[in-house]
């Protein structure tokens, strides 16, 4: 696996190749994936802005997300996060955007949804979409590495095809 920054890299010249600009709704990443598109010199070309959305209320404000869909499925359910990424292209310039929410740890796992799961939704205005909950192992920081890496990779695979 290459590293973060060499895949920002990469991804930014995509992006630019394909015109895209891109966006980022984030939770449990706490805009990780935002800084490694951002420590890449010239990612203002492919980058408008990113949603730090730690909180409910950070979503539904900042987002739109739905607040009976918060209290009914929780933060970290993929159709939050579809609402999460819906709203970031809408409030933004942005042709392509991911949102992410999780569980990172140590601590806030359940049963249900332990630590280290992590759901994603990627989406173009062109109409290409997708959503993934992942399990990602490992503390908290080597969570929000691989959910940061995650995120992008899928990006790149997409304008790869």
């Amino acid at each position: 696996m290459q590293t973060l920054e060499k895949l920002s890299a990469q991804l930014g010249t995509l992006l630019e190749q394909k015109q895209h600009i891109m966006t980022t709704a984030e939770s449990c990443t706490g805009g990780g994936v935002a800084s490694a598109i951002t420590d890449i010199a010239g990612s203002s070309a492919w980058f408008d802005r990113a949603f730090i959305t730690y909180s409910n209320e950070a979503k539904m404000e900042m987002l739109g997300v739905s607040e009976r869909l918060l209290n009914t499925v929780g933060a970290v359910s993929e159709p939050v996060v579809i609402e999460m990424v819906q709203g970031a292209l809408k409030h933004s310039r942005a042709t392509l955007g991911v949102s992410i929410s999780g569980i990172a740890g140590p601590g806030g796992g359940s049963d249900e949804k332990p630590v280290g799961t992590v759901c994603f939704a990627w989406a173009s205005t062109n109409g290409w979409h997708k959503v993934e909950t992942v399990r990602f192992s490992g503390d908290r920081c080597q969570v929000r590495q691989q959910a940061s890496y995650h995120a992008l990779s899928e990006i790149y695979q997409y304008l790869s095809r």
